[in-house]
């Protein structure tokens, strides 16, 4: 196995990804089309890299970066909400591209959830915006799969990932969205991300990956080309993978979901922050799980800061 699957105890998480404006639309039942449905509607900072991010914090990681794009108009905002979850914002201000914002539809009556992506200054990150100097201090670094499915922010995945293999950094990786990867193709997403140490997909990602309809199968089938893979299974769990065959089945704790937005998030943040300690895969699987029975009792993708 690499390092990156035996895991490093110490170090700082970096996490290169988004940060976003979320707009949360709680409702019950079928949307009333061409009319209105009563909704609870709140405005809350999210993204998948910033969500993962300070789920890390709130799961004992006590260093905790993120490399992100925002827009001019809410990146003050968007520093301040990260330094209350205790993540420390490396944070580029766009002058020409709005923060990203991400209308998420959540029906109440199953907590699953429908977005609608405006990708503003995310897609806009580049090589200029990384440097090696970042992974001072580092032992992790973590990608957002968002930045695969723009050519800038591509390249600037790109250029982090070989920076922290030369440093001898682990790379972990959420692959984001089904529907960004069909878009870009499912060949093309796993040659881009080949060399990364520890793939974290949902059960439908980890499916459309791999053409195969059974979770257990795929994270098989992924953990033949990523060394570690941990697939989630929503309320039933997770699978830990390595080197084709299943290594550990994690049950979910019970809990009434509210919003399972940012639950995937919550998920990697909390089991990369676990690896950071030492845990193994399952126990960082475990850890992962607490923090997405936590997430999905909270409106929103992030832990509450009160």
């Amino acid at each position: 196995m690499t390092e990156a699957v035996d895991g490093r105890a110490g170090g700082g998480l970096l996490v290169v990804g988004d940060v976003v404006t979320d707009v949360v639309a709680r409702h019950r039942g079928p949307l009333a089309p061409a009319t209105d449905t009563v909704a609870d509607i709140r405005t809350v900072p999210g993204g998948a890299g910033a969500n993962a991010a300070c789920w890390a914090a709130r799961s004992g990681c006590p260093d905790v970066r993120l490399l992100a794009r925002a827009g001019r108009d809410a990146a003050d905002w968007h520093d301040l909400q990260l330094r209350r979850a205790g993540v420390r914002p490396l944070l580029i201000a766009d002058d020409d591209a709005p923060t990203a914002t991400v209308i998420a539809l959540v029906d109440t009556a199953t907590a699953e959830r429908t977005f609608l992506t405006d990708s503003g200054a995310v897609h806009r990150m580049g090589p200029a915006d990384w440097s090696p100097a970042l992974l001072d201090g580092v032992a992790q670094l973590h990608l957002s799969g968002y930045l695969l499915f723009a050519e800038s922010s591509r390249q600037l995945a790109l250029a982090a990932r070989e920076s922290a293999h030369e440093a001898g950094v682990g790379v972990s990786l959420d692959p984001a969205s089904t529907g960004f990867i069909a878009g870009l193709g499912i060949e093309r997403f796993l040659a881009l991300t080949e060399g990364i140490d520890v793939l974290l997909p949902n059960a439908d990602e980890a499916s459309l990956l791999t053409g195969l309809p059974q979770p257990s199968d795929a994270a098989a089938k992924l953990s033949r080309q990523f060394p570690l893979v941990a697939v989630t299974l929503g309320a039933a769990g997770a699978l830990v993978a390595v080197a084709g065959e299943i290594v550990a089945r994690v049950a979910a704790p019970e809990v009434t979901a509210l919003d399972s937005t940012g639950a995937g998030d919550a998920f990697t943040g909390g089991f990369l922050a676990a690896r950071l300690r030492g845990a193994t895969p399952a126990e960082a699987a475990e850890a992962g799980c607490r923090a997405g029975a936590l997430a999905v009792g909270v409106v929103g993708g992030r832990p509450t800061t009160e």
